[in-house]
């Protein structure tokens, strides 16, 4: 392995390990939530989805929104879900330039 390789390799498989995990955290809240409404229980707020998006989250709030049929219909919360999802990933590429140089 030649030392761009373990340069590049290493973040590469933090990053993929950290938004597995904060996808499945997503997930799972989205699932919560949903079932939390069906049952008039307390709710998830909106801006905890959206922080768990934001930094990283985002596939399994997408996955989530799609299994649960849960956050479909409100615009607000879909232009705010799309908004994070781009955020997240401009960061992401921001930080990609930043470490290649």
């Amino acid at each position: 392995m030649s030392s761009i390789d373990g340069a590049i390799g290493w973040p590469v498989a933090l990053y993929a390990v950290t938004i597995t995990m904060l996808s499945v955290a997503s997930f799972t809240l989205y699932g919560m939530d949903k079932r939390r409404a069906q049952l008039d229980g307390p709710r998830i707020p909106e801006r905890t989805l959206h922080t768990v998006d934001l930094v990283g989250g985002w596939p399994g709030g997408w996955l989530a929104r799609r299994v649960f049929r849960h956050k479909t219909r409100k615009l607000s919360f879909v232009v705010a879900f799309w908004l994070t999802v781009v955020l997240h990933l401009g960061c992401v590429g921001v930080a990609a330039y930043l470490w290649l140089g």
